[in-house]
């Protein structure tokens, strides 16, 4: 990553923050897109000048334009865009509102094709650019509860598809990341209004996945650099499950 810029959406935590920080130990810059400005302010202060915050809602495209924007005004380009940005929503599909679809798919799917479109003039004039969408192992299995978010991650799939298909032409690498269960502090946070202290929560996934734990996210975000780098230069419109083998159980 050494002189390449990256933009990542959902950069104020979890698995953003952790591709963020490889990113920057590699010798890149990183914009770092969020809503919420406390947790990009606390991210940034731990990686210095490399790193810039920019406060976006990216489900409005106007904003998703913003953010890109204001990263070429910082770092005056844009090699690699990683669209981690997300919302979930525990609720069968018998039982969906209208409203939660289109908040999920306003920021899951929406999201994600407005931070390409928005990106894409600067990937192309930057040669070797990468993009890198973040779906779910559930984009490719079927479960209850979580039908509209799994949905959307099905979504991004296809989206990435297509988009490695059209951007070939301009040399620009299109894949896509399939996290399993990754301990993040939304889910930690979630367990503790639940009653659930962290260490109960990581024994929840034990027999789900063949290593019988939850990932980190920087495991995840090992996997969204290389797809990020030159070292994955004959890669393009692939899904990378990052899972412990649960998708062949």
């Amino acid at each position: 990553m050494q002189g390449r810029v990256a933009l990542v959406t959902g950069g104020g935590g979890g698995i953003g923050e952790a591709a963020a920080r490889l990113f920057v130990e590699e010798g890149g810059s990183v914009a770092l897109v969020d809503t919420s400005a406390e947790a990009l302010d606390a991210v940034v202060g731990r990686f210095g000048e490399k790193a810039h915050p920019i406060v976006a809602d990216v489900s409005k495209e106007s904003e998703a334009k913003r953010a890109v924007e204001a990263a070429l005004q910082r770092f005056g380009a844009l090699h690699a865009l990683v669209n981690i940005a997300g919302v979930r929503v525990y609720r069968a599909l018998a039982e969906a509102s209208a409203e939660d679809w289109q908040l999920i798919l306003g920021v899951n799917v929406l999201g994600t094709a407005y931070c390409c479109k928005a990106a894409l003039p600067a990937l192309r004039k930057a040669g070797g650019a990468t993009i890198v969408n973040v779906s779910s192992v559930y984009g490719v299995m079927g479960r209850k509860g979580m039908g509209q978010y799994d949905t959307t991650k099905a979504a991004v799939l296809g989206m990435t598809r297509a988009l490695a298909v059209e951007e070939a032409p301009h040399a620009i690498r299109v894949n896509a990341v399939l996290p399993g269960s990754t301990i993040t502090p939304y889910h930690v946070k979630r367990a503790a209004a639940q009653g659930q202290s962290e260490a109960e929560l990581r024994k929840r996934t034990a027999n789900e996945n063949l290593l019988g734990r939850w990932a980190e996210p920087r495991e995840v975000g090992y996997a969204i650099l290389f797809l990020s780098c030159a070292e994955s230069s004959y890669i393009t419109g692939t899904e990378l499950l990052v899972d412990a083998g649960r998708s062949i159980l």
